[in-house]
């Protein structure tokens, strides 16, 4: 039977799956459903249309799925869906989607997401991120795998953070960073590219090479931001085992919306 501790509050009409841990003094809301394997801690309130995986660890004093900080939210069923084999500490919020822009707020798997994490209304948060304390994810941010964010860093709505990207400890992220650099500040700026990281997930030398040529028209060539791409893109012949790294970046600088840092 599911575990779910006597002075635990859920609702009956909650889908929690048999092998669901629900700790103390914890609330669980009508619309929840809970998959196999996930654990809650106490005095936790998951709230809303919220869907969560297998396998996840939820610490104590966390609040999922709550209406998003939108003055203009009216009661819309909008959702918050999280993946599985997430790691979740004390005091996160994590907010429901909000009408108008896709109504769900996504996190995906395998993410440790540490204390006083906020992610707002209509983020988008890939696969093996790590969120260090008091990172602050404003409304539809989009969060690439195998990003990292350093502690007390704030990130402006609708920013991008591209795949394999480090931003540092206490930083103020206005613009998108793109894929596989290392960036921090406020001002913010780019300050090089993640090649330890990169490493330790297994990038060949070819690989490596095809992110530093990428660096260097981004940032050392003193192109124009078209230049850059239309250069960038034509690295596909000269490295073809870094084809989809350069697809990665080609299609991140498309879509930056508000400006790349620099």
């Amino acid at each position: 039977m599911t575990q779910i501790h006597a002075t635990a509050i859920v609702d009956a009409r909650a889908q929690l799956d048999s092998t669901v841990t629900i700790g103390p003094y914890t609330v669980v809301g009508p619309h929840v459903h809970i998959a196999a394997g996930s654990r809650i801690g106490a005095h936790c309130v998951i709230e809303g249309h919220t869907s969560i995986g297998q396998d996840n660890q939820i610490f104590q004093f966390n609040s999922i799925g709550a209406i998003p900080q939108d003055k203009k939210y009216a009661g819309e069923p909008c959702e918050l869906h999280i993946g599985d084999r997430n790691t979740i500490r004390e005091f996160c919020t994590f907010n429901i989607g909000s009408p108008g822009a896709g109504g769900v707020t996504r996190v995906g798997n395998d993410n440790w997401i540490m204390a006083y994490v906020h992610i707002a209304h209509d983020c988008q948060v890939g696969n093996q991120t790590i969120l260090a304390n008091n990172t602050t994810l404003g409304g539809h941010v989009h969060v690439a795998d195998w990003v990292i964010i350093g502690g007390l860093t704030g990130v402006h709505q609708f920013v991008k953070i591209g795949a394999h990207a480090m931003v540092g400890f206490s930083s103020a992220v206005t613009q998108d960073v793109p894929p596989f650099m290392m960036a921090d500040g406020n001002p913010l700026a780019v300050r090089g590219f993640n090649i330890e990281g990169l490493r330790r997930r297994q990038f060949n030398e070819e690989r490596i090479a095809a992110v530093k040529q990428m660096h260097k028209l981004l940032y050392r060539s003193g192109k124009t931001l078209s230049q850059a791409s239309a250069d960038i893109a034509e690295l596909e012949m000269s490295l073809p085992q870094a084809a989809s790294d350069v697809a990665t970046m080609c299609d991140f600088l498309a879509q930056a919306s508000r400006g790349i840092a620099r």
